[in-house]
């Protein structure tokens, strides 16, 4: 006896692509997705994870929220970044090329 002998002799078939499934999958999908980017925009960021993001230290958050240099909340007694502004902090860096720039070599 061989292993070929022993195994059902069944041929390959096409599986049917059932259009109902990925209908809810791809809902599923969409609902995971908006649910994720509404909790982040309610959600307060300690300086520690506000850095990270930012790509700086905790230190520099810290820093210049006591300077009241970037925005920020209280949450109880604790400062604490929102999204909004995160993306302040973000845009406030952003330097737009000069018209009258010198011309590169």
């Amino acid at each position: 006896m061989t292993r070929t002998s022993l195994a059902p002799a069944t041929t390959p078939t096409e599986p049917g692509i059932d259009t109902t499934l990925i209908d809810c999958l791809t809902s599923a999908v969409e609902q995971i997705l908006t649910a994720r980017v509404s909790d982040l925009e309610l959600r307060c960021f300690t300086p520690k994870e506000a850095g990270q993001i930012l790509g700086k230290s905790e230190n520099w958050v810290v820093e210049n929220i006591q300077a009241r240099r970037i925005p920020f909340t209280y949450v109880g007694r604790s400062p604490r970044l929102t999204a909004e502004h995160i993306r302040w902090i973000q845009a406030q860096g952003e330097v737009r090329p000069s018209r009258y720039a010198a011309r590169a070599a």
